[in-house]
């Protein structure tokens, strides 16, 4: 998108921990460092927590308190949302998103109309990383779209993701259902879940599904009241908290809520879902329905998760899917769809190239991790040189860390024993090898061991990164190949507009964010406080997807 030049300042670009925080009024923050041991271990703790005592303390029936109704829309002739998921990881991702979405409009370079900004946005899910609280949503989400600040009043929705529940949905139920403003953008809400009435018998529900829970009672008593006021053949956009479509292979009840939630609240209005839209995975997917072209409209799943955390990979996703899928534990009933993979983003030869940047991004990005790992190393290296006993318990210590490291979304399989078996293998033949090493050194007294420490991490984190990308190979530890990577780039959100012509999806990408920023005087043009040094490239992904209005009613 081509932006004006500041006319306050004309200092060269700045990267976002040059400037100014007491002038922004909160703190631009880096990208998580995700391996970073105090983060794996804070992470872990909450996740444990939110987990263990979430079911005691679900602030889901406690915010049934405070009445919400329908948010109603449909009298307009035509109105913009857009989606975005994923946000509030490192200031350069998530800014470059929220100053797009924030332009009267967005100008793309591979289309000659630029789009309209949309009036509506809706957050579908983990709004701030790594774990919910006050300071991480000020400086990781608040902040950033207060400064990207639309030039005209727009509403906000968000939904809650699983890093939104580390705290129990304190912080979050504190900056998004109290009516708060964002800058220009205005929340609306007063639960974690609504409901919209759009124009032309368009609705969107979006669901609030906890950590992986069942809907609470309240809130299907919620979502029952407001589709008393859906008619027949009226289209419903869901958004919910997980592609649990992509997952069915390997685990039968994943689509089940999803399933469960059509078949409960909207099937019984005899009104179809041809969309439905969700964030998790960062990156961008779309499956449409396998249908003749004489039966019908397909409904389209769509993964939009690029709001600003970390990149996830593409290149694992399974190319057909079946959802629900005809074995499913908890089937209601529903016939399974078959879907195929349209479009991905970005696409599959770009992610696995990226997954070869683990070696070099793996260690620059989380230094502590390389000497956390260089001191099990030396104590691996201490064990191997104290004898045969010690040795073997090293290894088997080390091999069942590597097994319980080897995971994936499912349950475990022969592959993750086998892969966890081998990546600890691996660790404790470089101990051995170091022990070699030392025992042979020339120089003698402690401060070999010392040095052995930045060395051998290095090694173990560069034997981290190959088993990782070799497990991504075979399903295993996808998650962590790319949390190692942080990259930054090849982010994404929808913008979709709704009129007399149909509902119309613009998937958007942006290849590469930001990095210098320089400050600017708002206008009605350019209305955001920041402006990126060089222009930030949006682009269509695709093809827009364009879904027709729902056919008249018979009388």
């Amino acid at each position: 998108m081509t932006s004006r030049e500041p006319t306050s300042d004309s200092e060269p670009g700045l990267g976002p921990r040059r400037l100014d925080a007491q002038r922004l009024g909160y703190l631009p923050q880096r990208s998580v460092k995700w391996l970073a041991p105090g983060t794996l271990a804070d992470t872990a703790l909450r996740l444990l927590g939110a987990q263990s005592f979430g079911a005691y303390l679900d602030k889901r029936e406690l915010l049934s308190f405070y009445p919400q109704g329908v948010f109603d829309y449909s009298e307009r002739s035509e109105i913009g949302l857009d989606y975005v998921a994923d946000l509030g990881d490192g200031f350069n991702a998530t800014y470059s998103i929220a100053h797009l979405l924030a332009q009267p409009k967005l100008h793309l370079s591979n289309s000659g109309e630029p789009l309209p900004g949309g009036e509506v946005l809706v957050m579908g899910g983990d709004e701030v990383y790594p774990a919910a609280n006050w300071r991480e949503y000020d400086n990781r989400t608040r902040g950033p779209y207060t400064t990207a600040n639309p030039a005209e009043n727009r509403d906000l929705f968000a939904v809650p993701g699983n890093h939104d529940w580390f705290d129990g949905l304190t912080a979050f139920s504190r900056l998004f259902l109290q009516r708060r403003h964002f800058g220009r953008w205005i929340t609306r809400q007063t639960r974690s879940y609504f409901t919209l009435k759009l124009p032309h018998r368009w609705w969107l529900m979006a669901i609030d599904g906890g950590f992986d829970s069942r809907l609470d009672p309240p809130q299907l008593a919620y979502f029952r009241k407001c589709a008393a006021g859906i008619q027949p053949g009226d289209h419903v956009i869901l958004c919910v908290p997980q592609p649990a479509w992509v997952w069915t292979e390997d685990d039968r009840q994943a689509f089940d809520r999803i399933d469960f939630f059509i078949d409960e609240i909207i099937r019984p209005r005899r009104a179809r879902v041809p969309l439905i839209l969700t964030g998790d995975r960062h990156h961008y997917a779309r499956y449409q329905e396998d249908l003749p072209r004489d039966r019908g409209r397909p409904r389209h799943l769509i993964t939009a998760g690029g709001g600003g955390g970390y990149l996830s990979p593409t290149h694992n996703l399974p190319v057909h899917i079946t959802a629900p899928p005809p074995s499913s534990i908890g089937h209601t009933g529903s016939l399974p769809r078959d879907y195929t993979l349209k479009s991905a983003y970005p696409t599959m030869r770009r992610s696995w190239r990226y997954g070869f940047g683990i070696f070099g991004r793996l260690p620059w990005r989380n230094k502590s991790f390389v000497l956390f790992i260089g001191v099990v190393q030396l104590l691996a290296v201490v064990a191997v040189l104290q004898g045969v006993g010690t040795t073997v318990t090293c290894a088997a210590v080390l091999i069942s860390v590597g097994i319980a490291f080897a995971h994936s979304t499912g349950p475990r399989k022969v592959k993750h024993y086998v892969l966890g078996v081998l990546h600890g293998a691996a660790q404790t033949a470089l101990a051995v090898a170091g022990a070699s090493v030392l025992e042979g050194f020339p120089v003698g007294g402690a401060w070999p061991y010392v040095g052995y420490i930045p060395v051998g991490g290095l090694a173990a984190t560069w034997l981290v990164g190959f088993y990782l990308l070799v497990a991504n190979r075979f399903g295993v530890n996808a998650n962590e190949l790319f949390a190692g990577l942080s990259v930054i780039d090849s982010k994404c959100f929808l913008r979709l507009k709704l009129n007399e012509n149909g509902l119309t999806v613009h998937p958007i990408g942006v290849d590469r964010s930001a990095r210098k920023w320089k400050w600017n005087v708002p206008t009605s043009s350019s209305p955001s406080r920041l402006l990126p040094a060089q222009p930030i490239r949006a682009r269509h992904i695709e093809e827009p997807v364009t879904i027709p209005h729902p056919r008249p009613s018979s009388k």
